[in-house]
């Protein structure tokens, strides 16, 4: 627990500030417009991901949900969210897209962990070694049994499971999610989406 008094609204203007889990999680109120993810005990506050994220994302939604859709009575889909706050042991991330699958309800995200935990890569070297390892850390400890990751400069796919080697998706190849049955991502597609908003994302 941090010394400094909590604050009861979070906003751009206390990036950097010290906190706990318990006083970020207590927490109900925060200036719109900004991600909010507690980090090594700092609150780290950023804008929204660029297009050449969020399009890729809607995308992904909406083949999850048509999937969802076309099949009713066998989808394993419970649910799946946007930018999504992902309580891991030590930090608050906030994941691009998560999803539920094999509850067989509807998850409450306060207290279910999701099943797959999907991050598309942010230009840097920064970002590359928070999303490839620090994440993949984080997922994988709190039980997300599948973590994928869209690298839209590599123009590749990486895909996490606890215990097991990593699996490599090239552009042209289709990605079978054994916790999705039926369901089919084609990485080609996904990029193709990313690519209309050019390098300025």
């Amino acid at each position: 627990m941090s010394t400094a008094q909590v604050p009861t609204a979070l906003g751009p203007e206390l990036a950097g500030t010290l906190m706990g889990p318990e006083e970020f999680d207590a927490v109900t109120e925060s200036t719109e417009g900004f991600i909010y993810e507690l980090i090594h005990g700092v609150l780290v506050v950023t804008p929204p991901p660029l297009e050449g994220e969020r399009g890729p994302n809607d995308e992904l939604g909406f083949l999850l949900r048509f999937y969802q859709f076309q099949n009713p009575d066998s989808a394993n889909l419970d649910d799946t969210l946007p930018e999504q706050l992902v309580r891991t042991q030590i930090n608050r991330r906030r994941a691009d897209r998560v999803i539920w699958a094999g509850l067989k309800r509807q998850p409450d995200p306060r207290v279910d962990v999701p099943t797959i935990v999907v991050e598309f890569v942010s230009a840097g070297k920064r970002n590359r070694r928070r999303d490839f390892l620090e994440k993949r850390d984080e997922y994988l400890a709190i039980g997300v049994t599948e973590y994928w990751v869209i690298d839209r400069f590599r123009r590749q796919m990486t895909v996490y499971r606890s215990g097991q080697p990593e699996i490599l998706i090239a552009e042209k190849e289709v990605y079978r999610a054994p916790l999705l049955p039926g369901f089919e991502l084609s990485l080609a597609h996904i990029l193709v989406v990313a690519d209309r908003y050019g390098s300025q994302s």
